[in-house]
């Protein structure tokens, strides 16, 4: 099966409206499978959900994480269950920190990398140096609230140069959901995993993997038959999405040097990719612009 996460939340732990109850309920309403609390620089909220879950069955699970919130950047952290100190952070060498928090369990990647920074909003804008991306384990590709030109969209091609550069990053997208916001028309991390699985190891399978999508409703699935790719549409009922006819859906391709298109119902031969070995799908509604895109799909590698 698969699951969805939301996986950039916030409650009035640190800077949001939400109490931790009720982000939980929230996210019950509109069934999201787990979701994540990742309040700036704490971890205090944890418990309370954990207790509010164990009192208070709810069929939804939990994943612990944390915003750090620097003046260089934010990073997110997933599967965090302990306070890494970040007060000595290097904004030459953030890999120490990385690391640090990898050290604990935990999943690391950066947070809206291109979102709008001073005199904006300080800190927002990822600025530290990446030397070595093999401590980052994923990119948030899609925050949201945030500007499609502007943010979203320079993050995507970031991900996508990593990948095909070898960097073996996963995506994500979150809400950054600090109140009432609806969630119907915006992307979700999806994973697969099994109906009683630990969801925080199955993100962590998913994300060291890069078996992740990014979505509005439909999953795009790629099949290698050792001949050629095929694919299949999944639609996921996520509520606020609107299927469309499979033939008003295209699919790119795209690799370091290439870029193929075509529609659901084609099989690409293997042949057509050449030397490229890395391969990164993507699903849109009609046109393959960046304002109809819903969907990225796991990296392919042949």
């Amino acid at each position: 099966m698969y699951k969805r996460l939301e996986l950039h939340n916030h409650t009035n732990e640190s800077d949001a409206v939400f109490t931790c109850k009720e982000l939980t309920d929230f996210m019950v309403a509109d069934h999201v499978d787990a979701f994540s609390l990742t309040d700036h620089n704490t971890i205090s909220g944890h418990y309370k959900i954990e207790n509010y879950l164990k009192e208070h069955p709810q069929p939804i699970a939990f994943i612990p994480g944390m915003e750090y919130t620097t003046y260089y950047g934010h990073i997110l952290c997933l599967n965090l269950t302990e306070y890494v100190p970040w007060e000595n952070i290097n904004k030459h060498k953030p890999e120490l920190l990385f690391q640090a928090a990898r050290e604990k369990g935990a999943l690391v990647g950066v947070a809206h990398p291109y979102s709008f920074g001073w005199p904006f909003a300080q800190g927002c804008r990822f600025e530290m140096t990446i030397t070595d991306y093999s401590c980052c384990d994923f990119i948030e590709i899609f925050n949201n609230p945030e500007p499609l030109h502007e943010v979203n969209e320079k993050g995507v091609k970031l991900w996508e140069d990593l990948v095909r550069s070898g960097e073996n990053i996963a995506a994500t997208c979150g809400m950054d959901l600090h109140g009432n916001s609806s969630l119907h028309g915006h992307y979700s991390t999806y994973i697969e995993g099994e109906p009683e699985g630990d969801v925080c190891q199955e993100l962590s399978d998913a994300i060291h993997h890069q078996r992740t999508w990014v979505c509005k409703g439909p999953l795009l699935e790629v099949h290698n038959d050792g001949e050629a790719l095929s694919f299949t549409i999944h639609q996921t009922g996520k509520p606020g999405y609107e299927p469309l006819p499979e033939e008003d859906y295209k699919i790119t391709l795209r690799t370091r040097d290439q870029l193929i298109t075509c529609g659901v119902s084609d099989r690409i031969p293997l042949t057509s990719f050449k030397e490229d070995r890395i391969i990164i799908p993507m699903l849109f509604e009609k046109e393959t612009i960046i304002e109809n895109l819903v969907c990225t799909s796991p990296v392919i590698h042949l």
